[in-house]
């Protein structure tokens, strides 16, 4: 697997200006925002990364430029969650955890769709001992925003249904409040079953506006096209037996390996 440092020096990030987490989030923090993701070879994520540099920083946390995620995604015993994506409901919601795992930060997230398709995300600080599970603060939560949205789904039909591990490095327009994250190390678990993405490419999402920025025209000129493409439906689509098949599943057998692992789902989470 593809270690924090050597994806660091693969993306060449030591070639940007750091930038300090107040500093992105003040430009970049957009809790309404359109995703546009790619899935490009590190070569090219390479170039991306120098065609970046002369507006874009990196998030440098004290010398540190990548973050190892771990994310438990949550979803009803039928799945209610992958399939309102697969079949692209207008009513789109994911519910997770996420553990920063260096800075010891977890947060609640739910992800709605709007009208328009974009995203919006809303998040709820909790303790890091509560990284995946919904407790009382945190079912509330979720109970309110998915409430709020009209989606009727509550945090007690919710259990852990895949997590994702990955390293992170997130870049930003300080002057245009874009952001640019970039993912590799990418693996995917449910029950005993694994898969990962290929060493050799990384998954590049843009978040800004409606409209393209530059960034994305940058990832349109070294070829790359935008794609649908999300970790949880990816792991859900490969790993879960009795699925149907999907655009999804044939796109991600083309990057992604599968395995069967010894070590259970719950006793990793605990371990992280």
């Amino acid at each position: 697997m593809t270690s924090a440092f050597s994806f660091e020096a693969g993306l060449g990030l030591s070639a940007l200006r750091g930038a300090t987490l107040a500093e992105v989030d003040a430009a970049a923090a957009l809790q309404y925002r359109t995703d546009r993701k790619y899935l490009v070879p590190l070569d090219q994520a390479r170039a991306f990364v120098h065609l970046l540099a002369d507006r874009h920083h990196v998030l440098d946390l004290t010398g540190r430029r990548t973050t190892s995620y771990l994310s438990t995604y949550f979803d009803t015993e039928q799945l209610a969650s992958w399939h309102a994506h697969v079949q692209g409901r207008r009513r789109r919601w994911k519910v997770r955890t996420r553990l920063y795992a260096e800075d010891g930060l977890c947060r609640v997230e739910v992800k709605t769709k709007d009208g328009r398709g974009a995203t919006v995300k809303h998040a709820l600080r909790v303790a890091a001992a509560a990284y995946g599970a919904l407790g009382l603060e945190a079912g509330a939560f979720v109970d309110e925003v998915l409430g709020r949205s009209g989606i009727p789904v509550t945090a007690a039909e919710l259990s852990p249904a895949a997590e994702i591990r990955y390293v992170r490095a997130a870049l930003a327009d300080l002057g245009h409040g874009t952001r640019v994250t970039l993912d590799g190390a990418l693996t995917c678990h449910h029950g005993d079953r694994t898969a990962a993405l290929d060493a050799g490419h990384v998954l590049v999402e843009t978040k800004g506006g409606v409209r393209l920025a530059s960034a994305d025209r940058m990832l349109l000129r070294l070829g790359a096209r935008p794609m649908s493409l999300s970790k949880y439906i990816v792991g859900q689509s490969l790993l879960t037996r009795g699925l149907p098949d999907n655009d999804v599943r044939r796109l991600a057998r083309t990057h992604f390996s599968a395995q069967t692992s010894t070590e259970p789902l719950f006793e990793r989470i605990s371990a992280a």
